[in-house]
């Protein structure tokens, strides 16, 4: 398994860590990100997620975070996957929060959940609900883990056992989304299917199978995302730059699309990113590489 890469800090009174890794080679077309976090905070802390061209699972190791799906909080103490999505989602904790987040491809959600991802889409369920009973205890086992870099592998050998073929489909629809992604979401839709070999209804109907949304809006969503990773590393540019930068028709164009994917207008967008960005980058206090030892 691969080193597992400790970062903690701390700004305006919340104090947190990560424990980071690269996943293995063969989970490399499947998983984007993995990653355990804990946070603690003064109070109450509410943040706002912004969509992203991935699916998300996350197990809890302390008291279960609230997610505000459309306003009413939910808890999943035994884990839960959201679908991708075109909306923002609140998540709460009381002040303390720790756990395990992976960030799985469209397509890698699709072969370890094995439904179709229009099941998923816009949702955010229980974890055994879509993974079977037999994986339900496993938010404890890893809190019975002796330190991050067990818990990591944990979930490393649980993808491998699931994520072990894939399909001519799954290979078609894998290539169409590297498509989309490569371009940062200028495609022609039309086009992509014509290089498919199927008609625009046929290569809809394959994207919701194994994806959960119809391809046009994989690609606002990648290039949304693009924006968003621009702006949370504190890249520069004025509005008008940026949509002519991530090939928005025009700063208006960029506004309602801004306003569609976070509920907010660009300006407070913006500020919450930039807030976020800081206390991943700006104010670290210690790096180091984590064996198996208590964390």
């Amino acid at each position: 398994m691969a080193a597992t890469r400790i970062v903690s800090g701390g700004a305006g009174g919340t104090s947190w860590e990560l424990a980071l890794r690269e996943p293995d080679p063969r989970l490399r077309p499947y998983v984007r990100e993995l990653m355990g976090y804990r946070e603690r905070a003064a109070g109450v802390l509410r943040r706002r997620e912004f969509p992203g061209p991935f699916a998300v699972l996350i197990f809890d190791l302390g008291p279960p975070i609230r997610i505000h799906d459309r306003g009413a909080p939910c808890v999943f103490p035994t884990g839960f996957v959201a679908g991708v999505s075109d909306e923002p989602t609140d998540t709460e904790h009381d002040g303390v929060s720790a756990g395990i987040q992976c960030n799985l491809t469209p397509i890698g959600a699709r072969l370890f959940f094995g439904v179709p991802m229009a099941e998923l889409a816009g949702r955010v369920v229980p974890f055994p609900d879509v993974a079977g009973r037999a994986h339900a205890g496993l938010a404890g086992r890893l809190g019975e883990c002796r330190g991050w870099a067990e818990r990591l592998d944990l979930i490393e050998r649980l993808l491998l056992g699931r994520l072990v073929s894939s399909t001519p489909r799954a290979e078609m629809v894998a290539w169409a989304v590297g498509q989309i992604e490569a371009a940062g979401g200028a495609v022609d839709i039309g086009a992509l299917a014509g290089e498919l070999g199927y008609s625009h209804k046929h290569t809809i109907e394959l994207f919701r199978d194994q994806v959960g949304v119809p391809p046009k809006l994989y690609a606002r969503i990648v290039r949304f995302d693009r924006l968003m990773r621009h702006l949370r590393s504190g890249g520069a540019g004025s509005w008008a730059e940026l949509a002519d930068r991530f090939g928005y028709s025009d700063q208006a164009h960029l506004v309602r699309e801004v306003r569609h994917f976070t509920g907010l207008a660009p300006t407070d967008a913006r500020g919450t990113l930039l807030d976020f960005s800081s206390l991943q980058a700006g104010e670290v206090n210690s790096v180091q590489d984590a064996g198996s030892g208590a964390a």
